[in-house]
């Protein structure tokens, strides 16, 4: 449960990256308060290429690092500890995997491993996540497709040169069997794209297909069989998002500990209070019992192992849990100005909400535990 070596050079490599790079006060304030379309940089994206990081989970032979998910998690954990906007998770992680020995990895991983193409997931159709309540249509037509219904909370959505969306071409709501995935390009002709702002100042985008035409070569995976390439993009975003919620505890937590040593109440600081140590105790023990979740998600999922779903979700839960255990206390810790846009500990908080959702919530993955636990 400990990193090899070179996972500790690539952390000694990202860690100050992205502490200077990729800053609150420089991309999510920035970003945020210009009033940016895409909600990140694409300049800092280009330099995520040129560190090798967009292409981290693609193999060597087509260009990328042919690392693994424990890798992407060193990486996420930074991104979540400076709350770095960026499209890694939903593009270098979830969607690279999702389209992993397709034709279409051929087209786009490239553009990936250059740090100049954005891809996204288009899977949710309804308030809550659920990726078998999937009810989009694809009906042949000719040599291909024809795409008709809506999708939901498509992170990138509007940035994105390619939208992977699930469409059902046989079964039923609710099944898994009869799901297809299409690799749309943002330009296609009957896509409607709304793009909106989220609490964290992200940016996802609901979409409408209407009559949208892709020929046959669009399919990644195989026709009815798109439930293999949908779970293996889920289950490495999952992992991925679990890692990097780990990253906004830490950083709302290192935030938190630093105030306690420094404010002053009663002539006391705040930091020699019991009550508040037994708190900050508490919330150290939970994160570094997330990061163990995390890792070992990451390790199950690399190795292949069959109990990684499960684990995947556990991690999932877990961090979500703990990483809004840290930006509440954080709040809290911080008194009055902790409120107010000024200080960044609530930047935590918005960022934690909306990447909890994501991939499906604590409770949807509490559920999944059960369920695959055999209750």
């Amino acid at each position: 449960m400990t990193l090899t070596d070179d996972q500790r050079m690539l952390h000694d490599t990202v860690r100050p990256f992205m502490a200077d790079e990729g800053a609150i006060k420089s991309q999510l304030r920035h970003w945020r308060d210009t009033g940016c379309g895409d909600g990140f940089g694409h300049g800092l994206w280009k330099q995520f290429g040129e560190l090798g990081l967009t292409g981290i989970l693609i193999p060597e032979a087509q260009g990328g690092a042919g690392l693994g998910a424990v890798e992407a998690g060193v990486v996420l954990e930074e991104i979540g500890r400076n709350l770095t906007p960026s499209p890694f998770l939903t593009t270098a992680v979830a969607a690279v995997r999702a389209m992993q020995g397709s034709a279409q990895a051929e087209r786009w991983f490239p553009g990936i491993v250059a740090g100049e193409t954005i891809a996204a997931l288009a899977i949710d159709e309804g308030k809550h996540h659920d990726p078998t309540r999937i009810a989009t249509e694809a009906r042949r037509s000719g040599n291909g497709f024809v795409l008709n219904g809506g999708k939901q909370f498509v992170v990138h959505g509007a940035s994105a040169d390619v939208i992977l969306v699930a469409a059902r071409t046989a079964g039923s709501s609710g099944e898994t069997r009869g799901l297809t995935l299409f690799a749309v390009e943002r330009c296609a002709s009957g896509l409607e794209i709304d793009n909106v702002a989220l609490a964290d100042s992200s940016k996802a985008a609901r979409l409408r297909l209407d009559e949208v035409e892709v020929d046959a070569d669009a399919v990644v995976g195989e026709v009815d069989g798109g439930w293999t390439p949908i779970s293996r993009g889920l289950n490495a975003g999952r992992a991925g998002a679990a890692a990097e919620l780990v990253g906004v505890a830490v950083g709302a937590s290192e935030m938190t500990f630093e105030y306690l040593k420094q404010r002053k109440q009663f002539g006391r600081l705040i930091g020699e209070f019991q009550a508040l140590q037994h708190r900050a105790a508490h919330l150290y023990g939970e994160i570094e019992i997330a990061r163990a979740a995390a890792l070992k998600a990451a390790q199950l999922l690399d190795a292949g192992d069959p109990r990684a779903e499960l684990f995947v979700s556990v991690a999932k839960a877990k961090a979500a849990r703990t990483s809004a255990l840290a930006v509440q206390e954080g709040v809290q810790m911080h008194g009055g100005i902790g409120m107010t846009d000024e200080h960044d500990i609530g930047l935590y908080m918005k960022r934690e909400a909306v990447l909890s959702e994501l991939f499906g919530s604590p409770r949807y993955h509490a559920a999944r535990v059960a369920e695959l636990s055999g209750y």
